[in-house]
């Protein structure tokens, strides 16, 4: 033969029909996303009491959505409370809807290599909001969200790319638990109306 390593490629004697199911993949996702949902009605939008605090997730892929590639929840920090404390590799963009309040970020040096690593920088930055405005959370980031009124909710809309968990990049880590973060909670709309009034 031509070329010497054929006795290396040459070997294995396993045959599956991978391309074929690409192929039967493509033609069967009109009918598969004519089932997924392109409205969302809020009664099925699910409540979370996570450890980042209260949640009402919007799209997220475990809600059977046409959305491929995006994640979005709307999360209240009660009056006088704060969020949990968290880092992710995907950056953020988050709305605020509603009140006023405070973001503590702390940038991280990263090193990707066969493994990964990240070590917190020492300055901390203090980001001030109000609503109307719009909050960028670099990739990396440590951060956390402050609501600076004893009186009124602090509501977000947080939107984040899902492309880094599907590229297997998908670095979550909780560093501090919100307040409010009960494990096993049940959200009921009267129990979400306690914590926006104050906390509960």
């Amino acid at each position: 033969m031509a070329w010497g390593e054929t006795k290396v490629w040459i070997d294995g004697t396993e045959n599956r029909d991978l391309y074929q199911k690409l192929l039967d993949d493509a033609e069967a996702a009109p009918d598969r996303n004519a089932q997924r949902k392109k409205i969302v009605r809020p009664e099925e939008m699910p409540w979370d009491m996570s450890r980042q605090g209260l949640l009402k997730h919007l799209i997220n892929e475990d809600m059977n959505t046409r959305m491929e590639t995006v994640d979005a929840y709307m999360q209240i920090v009660p009056p006088g409370s704060r969020s949990g404390k968290h880092r992710h590799l995907a950056e953020e963009c988050l709305y605020v809807l509603e009140g006023r309040g405070y973001d503590l970020h702390q940038d991280c040096d990263v090193e990707i290599t066969d493994t990964y690593f990240w070590k917190p920088q020492d300055q901390v930055q203090r980001f001030d909001y109000e609503a109307g405005d719009v909050i960028y959370v670099p990739p990396n980031t440590i951060h956390q969200h402050f609501n600076a009124d004893p009186d009124r909710p602090l509501r977000l809309i947080s939107v984040i790319n899902r492309i880094f968990k599907q590229c297997g990049l998908n670095d979550l880590e909780q560093i501090e638990d919100a307040p409010e973060y009960k494990p096993g909670m049940m959200l009921t709309p009267d129990l979400v109306r306690g914590y926006l009034r104050a906390r509960v």
